[in-house]
């Protein structure tokens, strides 16, 4: 599958706000953003004024960003949110939420959506009971996500909750760090989505 391998920090100063793509470094004073707030390239000191199609394109790629998704793929996410009945920019959002990578990241298995992308295609993930290592598998009501037994005395999971104890969990799921385990308590909610999105913007775009 296509993925985004370049330098991940250029993306969040090409947005102009931090995507939290690499974990605990992101709260961190050496965060790129901090250091160097212009987009990347000679010409990134010049930020221009955009028109309404360069604001809806940013926003797409802002979303696709945060979630870790190519352009086609992030396509098909957004036809299944326009035959889905309800709003065609909360189904989306949801869409993505649901997403078993983001829920191990939601609950703290993972310092960033990549980790945890990397932790469910390591088969390190049940669902139900159930090894599921495919990242874009998604979740329903009543899942329990958890890290598998032989799995849970692995270093890398007790390096990563000392660094997620303190994260909170959407009211969506309810996490257990103890035994690293969660589970899907409802279908998330616009307003349980913090980040700042502006998703009609995006389905405006594509309405074009």
């Amino acid at each position: 599958m296509a993925r985004y391998t370049g330098p991940v920090c250029r993306l969040c100063r090409r947005e102009g706000e931090k995507l939290f793509l690499k974990g605990e470094r992101c709260s961190k004073q050496n965060c790129a953003i901090n250091k160097r707030p212009t987009a990347p390239g000679q010409h990134g000191t010049s930020r221009k004024k955009l028109s309404e199609f360069g604001q809806q394109t940013r926003e797409k790629q802002k979303t696709k960003r945060i979630y870790g998704l190519m352009e086609k793929q992030f396509h098909q996410y957004f036809e299944v949110a326009r035959r889905t009945p309800g709003v065609t920019g909360e189904n989306l959002l949801r869409l993505l939420e649901m997403r078993l990578d983001n829920a191990v990241y939601r609950l703290g298995f993972g310092r960033s959506r990549t980790e945890a992308r990397q932790i469910v295609r390591h088969n390190l993930i049940t669902v139900n009971g159930k090894k599921v290592n495919i990242p874009s598998y998604q979740i329903k009501v009543g899942d329990v996500i958890q890290v598998r037994d032989k799995s849970k005395s692995m270093q890398r999971f007790k390096d990563v909750l000392d660094v997620t104890g303190s994260r909170s969990i959407p009211e969506w799921l309810s996490g257990d760090a103890e035994n690293l385990r969660g589970t899907v308590t409802m279908k998330p909610l616009r307003e349980h989505i913090t980040y700042d999105l502006h998703e009609t913007l995006i389905v405006e775009l594509y309405s074009k």
